[in-house]
């Protein structure tokens, strides 16, 4: 079952969308590896161009084991997103167990007209609450 969610950064008003998708044919449950993929929607609601600078994830899986992953980007880009736009990748998560969950943010920073980052660091987190993984049978 997919599960979307949404969040809002005030004052920039960012839209987040996730739906998640166990990967059977990636996955090796002998060897405790779940493979998911994730579709993230990020959507610019406010009246002002906004750039993803970094992401954070907390991974967790039910055994309670935590991986943190931080980076520049999502999936090699740092897109601009326009006011009404918004930017779509997939990218994906190997768990030790059938369930888990993710959860994180996003620091973005807000930019003029032409798509170029305000020169005052106009910075902020735009949360990514947190959203389920897990196999087809592994939840009722």
């Amino acid at each position: 079952m997919d599960k979307a969610n949404r969040t809002e950064a005030a004052p920039t008003q960012i839209d987040i969308r996730v739906v998640s998708t166990y990967l059977r044919a990636h996955s090796r449950p002998e060897q405790h590896q779940y493979a998911f993929a994730y579709t993230i929607t990020i959507s610019n609601r406010s009246e002002q161009s906004v750039q993803l600078l970094s992401r954070h994830w907390v991974i967790t899986d039910a055994d309670g084991a935590v991986q943190e992953v931080r980076g520049e980007g999502v999936v090699g880009e740092q897109p601009v997103i326009a006011p009404g736009e918004s930017f779509r990748y997939t990218s994906g998560a190997t768990l030790a167990t059938p369930v888990g969950c993710m959860e994180g943010s996003y620091t973005m920073t807000r930019c003029d007209n032409g798509g170029r980052p305000l020169a005052d660091g106009n910075r902020f987190d735009a949360p990514i609450p947190a959203f389920s993984l897990h196999t087809p049978k592994a939840l009722h």
